[in-house]
């Protein structure tokens, strides 16, 4: 056996001993040693490898240890990276990647254009909102999965792709020759001022420019007028750790922690505390959050509700309160680890309890918990208001879903059953056409009758046929959603922000707060008239 062999064979033989792992459960005496069990994990090996039913390569065994180990830890947030893996944990860290740069959708056997990222080779070509893309490179586009169209329109920087693009009101295909360019994936998802004094910014997620972007876009409102501000971490899955501390750090005083890990292994301990002086400390700020929030954002929505800086709007937080680190193991390969746990600056931990440890249980991502929060342990914001731990951020004011709009949903998806694919696709091409259809001039238009009946005759073209029972039960269901479709492919994603101010019951409610609010006293004060304070809830 080579020197190099039983290098490896012991360091995997040593994880895998400390991990609990299945050698000992087969009679590998207590006494044994580590090099004995390395050596019986390289019999084992050389067993399968020389008389495995199936040829078996050595470098395919013992990639398959590698991921037999992690997978009994049980922790879907520890793995093993290889070079694909790494390049796409690149891309989401810093937000760059090489492609033409325009946010898709697969729908209706097209890519859609849901819009172009500034100053990019799709906005510069004059690629709209809306646009289908049906041929790349001369391959039709209708089988195309998302990752087949992610793969097609990104490429080598500087190398050429050519589109055949259907646009609503032209008379024949549109093509284009764009040139690949190096894209930065903004975390600013949208800025707006979403009345004449309350600004609005989404963030997602925390990557390598989160801070930087959410300052200007700060700066950029209050400079439009804003005097109060809405940051919406809803759908914000989390990302960069010193990222999200400095998006904490601008609404923060000096010395106030932010977040504190506490793990087994040295370093792994640490206390995150602000460390400059606070740029908006007169801007009344509302954070919005719900089940798909999670790690970054939780530490974020966690440390300025602690502080008393934000009003937390919207449905508890996913609970993902763990701390990963990524190993690099040469130059195409990375160990990603779980070392530690997230606590807020009360002490809370944000990791939601389970019999794993890791993932929550029985708690769907967008659930709202128990109205009756009295077992869930108790801590202190720094004005003496009560927020309740035991996983996961729950917000001031929470949100219930509508009871009509859950009902209307069940009904619509039981009604569907597999043809919800085809609804999915012929919603988007029936809102690709709307704008010119039905006069459609700005995104706060409204679903009318006659757009409903013309959806329902899509559907049917297609073979979806809704019961009158179901029609009635999941109307106004289906008219939002035909609505949010429209004000998405016709006016992009700044379009679709504006129609839900007044669709989306937890946006709206942030809006009805902030735009009395003259201090953060008022917006606490609008949660205590809700409630009581950090578990205010309304239906």
């Amino acid at each position: 056996m080579s020197r190099q062999r039983l290098l490896v064979t012991s360091a995997v033989a040593v994880i895998a001993f400390l991990s609990g792992g299945w050698f000992m459960q087969q009679g590998a005496r207590p006494d044994e040693s580590v090099y004995q069990r390395a050596r019986l994990f390289d019999d084992v090996l050389s067993h399968v490898a020389d008389f495995y039913v199936d040829s078996l390569g050595e470098r395919q065994l013992y990639r398959l240890a590698i991921d037999g180990m992690l997978n009994e830890l049980r922790d879907p947030y520890t793995g093993f990276l290889d070079a694909r893996d790494l390049r796409g944990l690149n891309e989401a860290a810093t937000g760059n990647y090489a492609g033409i740069g325009a946010q898709i959708e697969v729908r209706s056997g097209a890519i859609v254009v849901i819009g172009p990222l500034p100053e990019t080779p799709a906005e510069r070509a004059g690629i709209l909102a809306g646009d289908r893309i049906v041929e790349v490179n001369g391959t039709s586009t209708e089988r195309f999965t998302q990752d087949d169209a992610v793969r097609a329109l990104r490429g080598p920087e500087g190398t050429q792709v050519t589109l055949k693009v259907a646009r609503a009101g032209a008379s024949d295909f549109l093509n284009y020759t764009l040139t690949r360019a190096r894209i930065h994936s903004r975390s600013v998802r949208s800025a707006l001022m979403l009345s004449d004094r309350v600004g609005y910014v989404e963030l997602n997620p925390f990557s390598q420019s989160s801070a930087d972007e959410m300052a200007a876009a700060v700066d950029s409102l209050k400079g439009a007028g804003m005097r109060a501000l809405v940051l919406d971490l809803r759908y914000n899955p989390g990302g960069l750790l010193d990222e999200g501390i400095a998006v904490a750090d601008l609404f923060l005083d000096p010395g106030q922690d932010i977040v504190a890990t506490r793990g087994r292994a040295p370093r792994s301990t640490r206390a995150f505390a602000d460390a400059a002086p606070q740029r908006y400390a007169d801007l009344p700020l509302v954070v919005l959050v719900n089940g798909y929030s999670a790690s970054a954002s939780e530490i974020v929505a966690g440390a300025l509700q602690d502080h008393d800086r934000a009003l937390l709007i919207g449905t508890p937080t996913f609970g993902k309160g763990l701390v990963q680190t990524v190993f690099r193991l040469g130059n195409d390969a990375a160990l990603k680890l779980t070392t530690a746990r997230w606590y807020t600056p009360s002490g809370r931990s944000i990791q939601r309890s389970s019999r794993n440890g890791f993932e929550p249980d029985d708690l769907p991502p967008d659930s709202v918990p128990p109205r009756d929060t009295a077992q869930a342990p108790t801590f202190r914001t720094d004005a003496g208001r009560t927020v309740r731990g035991g996983g996961g951020i729950v917000p001031d004011v929470v949100i219930r879903p509508d009871s009509a709009d859950i009902r209307a949903a069940e009904r619509l998806t039981l009604a569907l059953g597999r043809d919800i694919t085809k609804y999915q696709d012929a919603l988007a091409a029936f809102a690709f056409q709307a704008r010119q259809r039905f006069s459609v001039t700005g995104p706060l238009f409204p679903v009318t009758p006659p757009m409903r009946a013309g959806l329902l005759d899509l559907l049917r073209q297609r073979g979806v046929n809704l019961d009158e029972q179901t029609v009635q039960i999941a109307g106004a269901f289906l008219d939002r959603q035909l609505g949010d479709q429209v004000a998405r492919l016709a006016f992009g994603h700044l379009g679709q922000v504006r129609r839900a101010a007044q669709d989306d019951p937890i946006l709206a409610e942030a809006l009805r707060a902030a735009g009395r609010a003259r201090t953060q006293a008022d917006l606490l004060a609008f949660a205590a008239q809700t409630g009581h304070g950090a578990s205010a809830q309304r239906p």
